[in-house]
């Protein structure tokens, strides 16, 4: 399987977690060398993700895709979408169907999960081009016909967070902590590949 953004905070530990796993994955990055993992079923793969010639090379021949694309401190880099479609259009060219992608809790219909100080201060103002790119790229793969699952988690954190991982989040849910462990976005991606409970769905999961 392939992992896009392989070298971001979410990506090194999915990369991670899926060779734990005993999967072969394929990491793409602008710099792979980056990730600081040896293992004999990883392969690094440098570009772009806009490419498409590049996108598509490293998505032939492969069962899964899983997109974890950032932008780092950018605020308004659509990376998120124009990459995500061009892995979309990549993936429907080699007839790889299943892709799974990291988009953010409160992202359309889960709005209403937020507080105040994500709605009107974060995702309402200091990062309303990232949450807007965020909710564009989700439309992309809504509408990609390919088997597909979103996973919409909350503010990330590298300390545990207090309480009970709490999984496909309704939109009525008010009590959260909005906070989820990097390494529980890692391993929910890695659990997506071979499972379909969400298929064609977007899940929340925070605690």
């Amino acid at each position: 399987m392939v992992v896009f953004g392989a070298t971001g905070t979410i990506g090194r530990l999915t990369v991670a977690r899926l060779l734990a796993e005993g999967h072969r994955v394929t990491a793409f990055a602008r710099r792979p060398d980056r990730l600081e993992i040896t293992h004999p079923a990883l392969t690094r793969c440098a570009g772009d993700a806009t490419d498409f010639d590049a996108v598509r090379a490293a998505v032939a021949g492969r069962d899964a895709v899983i997109v974890a694309l950032g932008a780092g401190a950018s605020r308004n880099s659509r990376i998120r979408s124009e990459g995500t479609l061009t892995v979309i259009r990549a993936m429907q060219a080699e007839g790889v169907s299943r892709l799974v992608c990291q988009s953010t809790l409160g992202a359309h219909e889960s709005w209403s999960n937020l507080n105040f100080f994500w709605k009107r201060i974060m995702f309402g103002a200091l990062l309303k081009p990232v949450f807007r790119d965020h909710e564009l790229q989700e439309s992309l793969v809504r509408a990609s016909g390919l088997d597909w699952t979103i996973v919409r988690p909350s503010a990330f954190s590298d300390a545990p967070a207090p309480g009970d991982l709490r999984e496909d989040v309704p939109p009525s849910a008010r009590d959260l902590s909005l906070k989820i462990a990097r390494d529980e976005v890692a391993a929910f991606l890695s659990r997506m590949v071979g499972d379909c409970t969400y298929l064609h769905r977007a899940v929340g999961i925070s605690h």
